[in-house]
């Protein structure tokens, strides 16, 4: 299959374990706007739900479609989340945030009482780090915190936008991207970025995603707890 097929096979999978009358976060990215597709079209063929959106663009395509979509001021807990990912490991721990989405994605994962990842088969990594490892953080600090990311033992680099620029995430913060190479220790470097003042949030995943979907040339992988 096609890396585009291999997201959509993960999709589908994925939409099937949403049932009806579930409050259900909703991803970001290209492999989670094919679930969103999905879920918007059985939503007219009779489906209710109510869809938590990570992003504003998650948000703009489920109203589209005709899903249902509430923030938090309406809902306590999540019965499913469905997101892609940037990089999984063995261990199922990710690497998100290549949309800078990651803050949003994280807080609905984790009032979610199941995380579903969902990716085409080169997400798959023996050890996180391949992917650049995005680290959220408020204007404020940013000039300061750059070089204090590099002090770390990595590449670090301002993200731009495609007019050249400073990216900016639907919370009005910065990104730096962090080139760590491979990562060996995940959960050490998640607690030192998770206690650096001026770091409102990394793309470390660590604990969240309970089943991973992943389209490969022979069908979709699973692996759970």
């Amino acid at each position: 299959m096609t890396e585009d097929e291999q997201k959509q096979a993960a999709a589908k999978a994925a939409v099937d374990y949403i049932e009806d009358g579930m409050v259900v976060g909703l991803g970001t990215g290209s492999c989670a706007a094919k679930m969103v597709d999905l879920v918007g079209a059985r939503v007219r063929a009779g489906l209710s739900i109510t869809g938590v959106p990570t992003s504003e663009a998650t948000a703009t395509q489920a109203r589209a479609l005709g899903i249902k979509i509430v923030g938090f001021d309406a809902i306590k807990r999540l019965d499913l989340t469905i997101d892609g990912t940037d990089e999984v490991d063995g261990q199922r721990r990710l690497i998100k945030g290549g949309g800078g989405a990651h803050l949003r994605e994280k807080i609905v994962a984790s009032f979610s009482d199941r995380m579903i990842v969902i990716a085409e088969a080169k997400k798959q990594v023996a050890q996180l780090g391949v992917f650049k490892l995005p680290v959220e953080v408020i204007r404020f600090a940013a000039p300061a915190l750059l070089p204090k990311m590099a002090a770390l033992g990595c590449t670090a680099e301002m993200r731009r936008a495609a007019n050249g620029d400073l990216f900016l995430t639907d919370e009005g913060n910065y990104i730096i991207d962090c080139d760590f190479g491979r990562i060996n220790d995940p959960e050490a470097l998640a607690l030192r970025l998770s206690t650096t003042p001026g770091v409102v949030e990394h793309g470390l995943f660590i604990g969240y995603a309970d089943i991973i979907l992943i389209g490969t040339d022979d069908g979709v992988q699973i692996t759970d707890a």
